[in-house]
C-alpha cells in the first residue's frame, strides 16, 4: 500500500507512470535549441521512486543531473565501460551520500531507493534536452550478454 506521503506527492506534482519506472512529470523545456535533430537546450523532470519498484537500466544520448528534494536515499547505478558504479544520493553527507550528482551521456543507468524501503523524490535535468527518440531501455538478457560479472544487479534493474 502506497503511504500518504507518495500519493500526496503524484497527486500534487501531477506525476504520471514512466516506462522506466517511476512516476514522472516534465517540469521545463527551454525554448533555444540546437543541432540536426533540432534538440531543445535542456529539459527537466520531477522523478519519484517507491520501494517497490525501480528504474530500469536505459541509455540516453546526454548528460542528465540528478538533484535529491525528500525522502529516502537513492541509489544511482550505472555500467561503464565494463564497471559497475552506485552513487548514493541524498543528505547523509557523513555517510557518503550526495545531494547531486552527473550520469555522463552513454552511460547505462538505473536507480532504486536504498534499502527496498520508502520513497525517493529528485529532480533530473538533461542537456542536450531529453527526447524519447534517444531514450534506449535495455533487457536482461542484451546486458548480461555485454556484463556477466555483474548478473546480480542487472537481473534486479532490467
Amino acid at each position: 500500500m502506497m503511504n500518504e506521503r507518495i500519493q500526496e506527492l503524484i497527486a500534487s506534482l501531477q506525476l504520471e507512470a514512466h516506462p522506466e519506472g517511476g512516476y514522472f512529470k516534465e517540469t521545463y523545456r527551454s525554448e533555444l535549441s540546437l543541432g540536426e535533430p533540432k534538440r531543445q537546450l535542456m529539459t527537466s523532470i520531477y522523478f519519484l521512486l517507491t520501494g517497490d519498484n525501480w528504474s530500469r537500466f536505459h541509455r540516453i544520448k546526454s548528460d542528465e543531473t540528478w538533484y535529491f528534494h525528500e525522502g529516502n536515499s537513492l541509489l544511482v547505478h550505472e555500467l561503464v565501460e565494463g564497471d559497475y558504479r552506485v552513487t548514493p544520493l541524498g543528505l547523509d553527507l557523513a555517510n557518503g551520500e550526495q545531494p547531486f550528482t552527473v550520469v555522463k551521456a552513454g552511460s547505462i543507468f538505473g536507480s532504486s531507493v536504498k534499502n527496498d524501503s520508502g520513497y525517493a523524490l529528485v529532480s533530473c535535468a538533461v542537456a542536450p534536452g531529453f527526447d524519447f527518440e534517444d531514450f534506449e531501455l535495455f533487457e536482461t538478457t542484451t546486458l548480461l550478454e555485454q556484463f556477466p560479472h555483474h548478473e546480480a544487479i542487472i537481473r534486479q534493474l532490467t
